[in-house]
């Protein structure tokens, strides 16, 4: 019992230290710049050395990396959170839809200078996205399942349903982010033209 605890300790330890230097770079990315960090840099800020932190990453791409599948987790937690709400699930797929859109321009926000990194290097965020992506769409499937199966929503493919659902979004994170949906345009006025568009293309039963 002892050796299982001694383990569970390391393990926790390890994972602590690695997210440790993970949100420190996040920090420095977003103040400085994802060119102007260094891994030295990481290493002082952390209050670690760089043998440490090389122990956990080979190279600035794989703390970077590391970085943004930590946003991803965050934005799928939050999902998840919604997912699990108890309402009617042409209500849950609004709300999804919102809270990806927002829980993007949040992170993107938030994180100042490094905003231009996510655009730049497209192909890293994702090639590390492809995980949360799998996840979301195995969501929204659910979702539409439960709706069918209610008697909801009159379609026939739910796989294709999710998948296409998960691509319209993800193609508007950009323009929702830098606001360019139209003047004037917000999650107030919008909902009602998502939810009748939606609607729409689910058959909604009324």
């Amino acid at each position: 019992m002892q050796k299982t605890y001694n383990i569970n300790r390391d393990s926790m330890s390890v994972s602590k230290t690695r997210q440790n230097f993970v949100d420190v770079a996040r920090q420095l990315f977003a103040k400085n710049g994802l060119e102007n960090t260094t891994m030295n840099d990481i290493a002082q800020a952390s209050g670690k050395g760089r043998r440490t932190l090389y122990t956990y990453f080979e190279s600035k791409d794989e703390v970077y990396s590391a970085v943004i599948e930590y946003e991803l987790e965050r934005l799928s937690d939050k999902l998840d959170e919604v997912a699990e709400l108890r309402m009617r699930p042409q209500d849950k797929i609004i709300e999804l839809i919102y809270t990806h859109l927002n829980m993007i321009k949040e992170t993107v926000v938030r994180n100042g200078n490094l905003r231009a990194e996510f655009f730049r290097n497209i192909w890293m965020v994702e090639k590390v996205r492809k995980n949360f992506d799998e996840d979301e769409i195995e969501l929204f499937r659910k979702v539409y399942a439960a709706g069918k199966a209610s008697g909801e929503f009159d379609i026939d493919n739910v796989e294709l349903i999710a998948t296409i659902t998960h691509y319209c979004i993800k193609g508007l994170e950009v323009p929702f982010i830098y606001g360019r949906l139209g003047r004037g345009v917000t999650e107030l006025n919008t909902r009602p033209m998502v939810a009748k568009f939606v609607y729409g293309a689910l058959g909604k039963q009324r």
